[in-house]
């Protein structure tokens, strides 16, 4: 029997251009399971497990009309245990369930709640309606009983309305899951109308006739902004969609640093990389190391008990003769952050970031 707490590990974070929401790993299936309107725009998409290491995935189908999408990751360590989507449980109400998932991108955060209406009919389908707390980032998560089995994937809520939340029912999931063995390794799509599977680019249904958007077999592409910060992420060998975390928001780690770069007070692109906590003792010696060394461009700085290396440059520097340089200094700054929390911890005792790769809880 799974426990709540051995599923962890098969819950991640997904991180895309355009926002994050959540996903999970089905053993029975050998994908991820998510939400559509979560990878929508991407191709390829990042997932980032409880320990802050991030995959790529590919969009391997998408059903726009049931809001359902599979991944599939070359790389990913197999959870021991994970939700269990093949099992005999109905859903009633007044049922207890669980949603698990990532709401606001925070840290992995479970959720309880009770069945309000198993069959909850809005527009031409059924949803699990339940008083759980659902937030966005929650999307694309599972919901689950206490036996860790599926009772349905969240995919809305009302924003005007507390304490309602909505999940597609296994049900629906079963219904697609059925078609896993048709599957190619590059994206298929569901017809919103039909169901029937389209494996080219195409305007219309080859079954129905339904109108279908080309957009969906193509990823959205970067803004000409994003491409020139990306172009400094690619120059210390990480690939930029393991970086995308949201609209012109990068974050990942150089060794143990963790490296956020994003538009500020829309104006200034702004690198940043918290290294350490403060220590209790050896404070002297930290600040008239950040006061005295002289790190160029970057910045130590002091703040909520946390150091801070930090660059900021305006953006028009990246559309004049600088460019080279900003996207340069933008690289360096992640590999003195690197370099920097080692040395605070070796140095001065400090601890490392709770946000670092390596970081104990």
């Amino acid at each position: 029997m799974n426990t709540i707490q051995n599923l962890e590990n098969s819950v991640y974070k997904i991180n895309t251009a355009f926002g994050s929401g959540t996903g999970f790993y089905s053993t029975q299936d050998n994908v991820i399971i998510t939400n559509f309107h979560v990878v929508s725009g991407s191709l390829s998409v990042s997932i980032e497990d409880g320990l802050k290491n991030r995959y790529l995935a590919k969009v391997i189908y998408a059903n726009p009309g049931k809001d359902i999408a599979f991944l599939k990751v070359e790389s990913l360590p197999i959870p021991i245990q994970t939700v269990t989507t093949i099992h005999a449980t109905t859903v009633s109400t007044r049922d207890k369930l669980l949603v698990l998932g990532f709401p606001y991108g925070m840290p992995y955060t479970v959720t309880e709640g009770t069945v309000s209406n198993p069959k909850q009919a809005i527009g031409s389908s059924d949803y699990i309606q339940t008083d759980a707390a659902i937030n966005p980032g929650n999307s694309g998560g599972p919901v689950i009983n206490e036996k860790g089995e599926l009772l349905g994937i969240v995919t809305a809520k009302f924003s005007d309305a507390d304490n309602m939340g909505f999940a597609i029912p296994i049900e629906t999931i079963r219904e697609e899951l059925d078609i896993i063995d048709q599957l190619l390794d590059e994206l298929t799509i569901g017809c919103p109308s039909c169901n029937s599977l389209i494996q080219e680019k195409t305007s219309y249904c080859p079954n129905c006739g339904n109108d279908i958007e080309e957009s969906l077999f193509q990823e959205s592409l970067p803004s000409d902004f994003s491409v020139k910060v990306e172009k400094a992420i690619q120059n210390l060998g990480i690939d930029p969609v393991l970086a995308r975390t949201g609209s012109e928001y990068w974050k990942f780690h150089l060794g143990s640093a963790e490296i956020r770069m994003f538009v500020y007070d829309n104006n200034y692109l702004f690198a940043t990389s918290p290294l350490n906590e403060l220590p209790r003792k050896n404070l002297a010696e930290i600040y008239e190391y950040i006061m005295r060394t002289d790190t160029g461009e970057h910045r130590l700085s002091i703040s909520d008990n946390q150091v801070f290396l930090s660059y900021r440059v305006h953006i028009s520097d990246l559309y004049s003769n600088y460019e080279d340089q900003v996207i340069k200094s933008l690289a360096q700054l992640a590999e003195k952050a690197d370099e920097l929390d080692n040395r605070f911890v070796g140095d001065f005792g400090a601890n490392m970031s709770k946000f670092s790769k390596h970081h104990e809880a």
